[in-house]
């Protein structure tokens, strides 16, 4: 069970996971050794997931960001967890969503050209007998990019 001060350290640790302890205790009323046990405690739990950075995209030549709808043939378990688990250990996929709706899919993928995309959907969509159609949005720009959950906390 997590407390306040728990909501308070991810609040700050979303922001920037490479805080000081001693500045995260200062600015929530703690020791910087009492705000290592919390974030060791939030680790093991598995509430904080990974700490990465985010990295501009521009900047290291992947700069296509495509939206990409996926719609099934056939929506078994089996085959649902297939797909998950294909698109799991695709790099160029950011993130992947089981959906609700009319599609079944929702990936957010990062490419370094749209002739690389297009190479990808070959084997990726077309090469896949289950997958019916996809739809491809191409992203013109990005004005926010954040993994951040709101977690309603007043510091």
């Amino acid at each position: 069970m997590i407390d306040n001060l728990d909501y308070k350290i991810l609040e700050i640790l979303q922001k920037d996971n490479l805080t000081p302890q001693r500045e995260i205790g200062d600015k929530i009323g703690l020791s910087a050794p009492a705000v290592q046990r919390r974030i060791k405690k939030l680790r093991d739990e598995g509430i904080i997931e990974k700490d990465i950075s985010i990295i501009d995209r521009d900047k290291i030549g992947s700069n296509v960001t495509v939206l990409v709808e996926i719609f099934l043939e056939r929506k078994k378990i089996e085959e649902i967890d297939l797909l998950k688990k294909e698109f799991s250990c695709v790099p160029e996929i950011q993130q992947c969503f089981h959906i609700t709706g009319e599609s079944d899919f929702f990936l957010v993928m990062v490419v370094p050209s749209m002739t690389y995309y297009e190479s990808i959907t070959r084997t990726l969509f077309f090469g896949n007998e289950n997958i019916k159609r996809f739809r491809t949005s191409v992203v013109m720009g990005i004005s926010k990019n954040s993994l951040e959950i709101p977690l309603n906390v007043s510091l």
